[in-house]
């Protein structure tokens, strides 16, 4: 127990890298707007102010963003289907959480 302990005091960064904070719906406008995500792998999506997204994935891809509540909510034509997450944040990582839990993080591009 001694050397977790030691090693956790030596390398305080470990459990930092991994806290997410969850975002209330200001911050999740103030963390989206006209920013651009990169998820890898060249995928990546663009948030304007006027409420319009991107999604690049081979292919750009539009779409409307909004915030209900405390979540990221977004719509994709031709559906009419809003889907909505929770948002989380650790340092420049964004997460959206879909409602059975699944995950996927974004990292801040220029």
């Amino acid at each position: 127990m001694r050397r977790f302990a030691l090693i956790l005091l030596l390398c305080p960064g470990i459990l930092a890298a991994e806290e997410f904070r969850a975002l209330t719906g200001d911050e999740i406008l103030a963390a989206l707007s006209e920013r651009k995500l990169d998820y890898g792998d060249g995928v990546s999506q663009t948030f304007a102010e006027s409420m319009l997204t991107q999604y690049f994935s081979g292919r750009p891809s539009a779409g409307r963003w909004a915030v209900r509540g405390d979540q990221y909510c977004s719509v994709w034509p031709p559906s009419d289907l809003w889907a909505c997450y929770d948002v989380l944040q650790s340092g420049d990582t964004i997460r959206f959480v879909d409602e059975a839990g699944g995950t996927a993080d974004g990292v801040y591009s220029e």
